[in-house]
């Protein structure tokens, strides 16, 4: 299995949507933090070699393309805008792998996956739409990796609505991650962020 710091070297090569729209908060997720994401998903908790993973909001496809170069047994990622689909179809190609890609709203995935690795809205310009994503995920994952803002307010609301949803939040680890200049009225090259990294389980029954 390819270790963390050479998944990273990988990942960096991934291109970005080319034109991500603000209405649907398109960010794209540095190498560095999406390899350490991974890193917890794949070396700390097993929940990808050989499972069953999906990147709902996968943008470019940086995370649906991780779980795929870890050994998942099939990778699918969705999302809303067509030109971040066609950038994930080129990356994956570039590097070699098999995801497979769908354009459409999250409400179009159906069945069930081992794991779900992602990187949703954080609700800034949309209120709620995080929560929309996290109880998709748990409707069709047994075990989701969800990156969301760092705050004691944040925490406090989504402990509240993951136990509503029928989750039970496992282990949350810090991650300091990286935006880089993606909109007219960034005036830095990059934006650190602190956000907090959640594995939540579907509850049993």
């Amino acid at each position: 299995m390819l270790r963390k710091k050479q998944l990273a070297f990988l990942l960096s090569q991934i291109e970005p949507n080319p034109r991500p729209k603000l209405r649907w908060e398109s960010y794209m997720l540095d190498a560095e933090s999406a390899a350490s994401m991974l890193h917890i998903a794949a070396w700390v908790n097993n929940d990808v070699f050989g499972r069953k993973t999906v990147d709902l909001g996968c943008g470019s496809g940086i995370l649906a393309i991780a779980s795929s170069l870890l050994g998942a047994a099939w990778s699918v990622g969705v999302d809303i805008d067509k030109d971040a689909i066609w950038a994930a179809v080129r990356n994956a190609a570039r590097l070699g792998v098999e995801v497979d890609f769908i354009i459409g709203d999250i409400n179009c995935i159906s069945g069930l996956f081992d794991t779900t690795l992602m990187n949703p809205p954080f609700g800034s310009w949309h209120k709620g739409a995080d929560v929309k994503f996290l109880k998709k995920a748990l409707e069709i994952s047994n075990v989701v990796y969800s990156l969301h803002k760092r705050s004691p307010s944040v925490r406090s609301f989504l402990r509240r609505q993951i136990a509503e949803m029928g989750g039970a939040i496992d282990k949350i680890y810090e991650m300091d991650i990286v935006i880089s200049r993606t909109y007219g009225f960034h005036r830095r090259r990059l934006y650190p962020v602190k956000a907090d990294l959640y594995r939540i389980l579907k509850a049993k029954g």
